[in-house]
């Protein structure tokens, strides 16, 4: 089961109020938007204990960097708390989403991705992830935050998009079984053992750079849970199955076949499939049946993506006319070439003959040539007798 993360049921983003300092230039909330005013100044820090103390190991291995709390107000009286924690990426972002949202919160359209639940709102965009804390709503407070969205910084380059591995978790082919606000991104070994996975985190082996998403699915015997693994390669994926494969213990084969010496053990705690797809291991686990795992199992299919970069635009190289120019004064140049070729050869043809004569050209022995004097009678033709 996942854990049930308190971030809108309890104090989120913690326990002490960060340092106060002056709005900035580089601050990342705005000291305005859509009617609301900032009062007082942006409070600040750099510390993830300060952002939520029971969770700062998590917001570390989602590349957590600051926090940032302001308090609004608005003519009519109404007060709103903002908080804005900062990630390396989207990717932190969207984890550290993902880890805060439950299933009993509602899903809004805010910025990359939004949840709420009775006055408090949680979103993310780019590599930002905001908690908005109304006194009280209104029919205008999601409209509002979207004005706020749009207000944030964007990330630089690639750091704002956000990361391709739950986009393999089904979701529209399974609507009728997966579990809204269920999905959970996951970046590090704490944050694997605090939402509950069916496979312990050393099994996992996130210093090779995996990724974790898992999501649930109602099954016909209850709460099944898929789980996919991505490895920066296929032949690490395919080495970390061979290993989960021989330490998974089956209670009718109490000793796992093959385990290697220092290899931790997966207890067995119910129905338990895997397979590999490219870099990405599937596994799914819980009271599901060997035919619903295999439905969920085969609908994730990893499809390399190539990316062939070429030019928009058309240099002086691929050029048609600055070619044919080109190709026109190479012509000119050789022809021009050709010609004073040839005045320096008959102007040298000249001055040889007039320095010396009938010595290098035109000398009688070079001259001379067979002739045939046609024009000489020939001889009369012998009479028939």
């Amino acid at each position: 089961m996942f854990a049930a993360c308190a971030f809108f049921c309890a104090s989120a983003f913690a326990a002490e109020p960060p340092a106060p300092v002056p709005v900035s230039s580089t601050s990342v909330l705005p000291s305005a938007f859509a009617g609301w005013e900032m009062k007082g100044a942006v409070a600040r820090s750099d510390d993830p204990a300060a952002a939520d103390a029971v969770n700062a190991p998590v917001l570390k291995e989602y590349g957590f960097q600051r926090l940032e709390k302001a308090a609004y107000t608005r003519d009519d009286g109404r007060n709103l708390v903002v908080k804005a924690a900062v990630f390396g990426d989207a990717s932190g972002a969207y984890g550290a989403f993902t880890y805060y949202s439950s299933a009993e919160m509602e899903e809004e359209i805010i910025g990359r991705q939004a949840a709420f639940l009775n006055n408090r709102v949680l979103f993310y965009q780019g590599n930002v992830l905001v908690d908005a804390v109304f006194d009280r709503m209104s029919v205008m407070s999601a409209s509002q935050l979207r004005q706020l969205a749009g207000l944030l910084p964007q990330a630089e380059g690639n750091k704002g998009n956000p990361p391709s591995l739950p986009t393999y978790l089904p979701k529209s082919a399974f609507q009728k079984i997966f579990e809204k606000n269920t999905t959970k991104y996951i970046l590090g070994p704490v944050t694997l053992d605090r939402v509950g996975s069916p496979l312990p985190a050393s099994m996992v082996d996130f210093k090779s750079g995996a990724e974790v998403v898992m999501g649930k699915y109602a099954v016909d015997a209850g709460d099944a849970t898929l789980m996919l693994i991505e490895y920066p390669t296929p032949q690490i994926a395919s080495e970390r199955l061979r290993q989960i494969d021989a330490s998974h213990v089956d209670p009718s084969h109490p000793v796992p076949q093959q385990q290697q010496p220092g290899v931790a053990t997966i207890l067995d705690v119910g129905p338990f499939f895997d397979t590999r797809t490219g870099p990405i291991i599937v596994i799914a686990a819980g009271p599901l049946s060997k035919s619903e795992a295999r439905s969920l199992m085969s609908s994730i299919s990893y499809e390399a993506d190539v990316t062939w970069n070429e030019n928009t635009y058309v240099s002086k190289k691929d050029n048609l006319a600055n070619f044919l120019f080109n190709a026109i004064v190479l012509c000119g140049i050789v022809v021009g070439l050709a010609l004073v070729a040839g005045v320096a050869f008959g102007g040298l043809r000249i001055l040889i003959k007039r320095l010396f004569p009938d010595s290098v050209f035109d000398r009688p022995e070079v001259v001379e040539f067979i002739s045939l004097h046609l024009e000489d009678e020939a001889p009369p033709l012998p009479r028939k007798r």
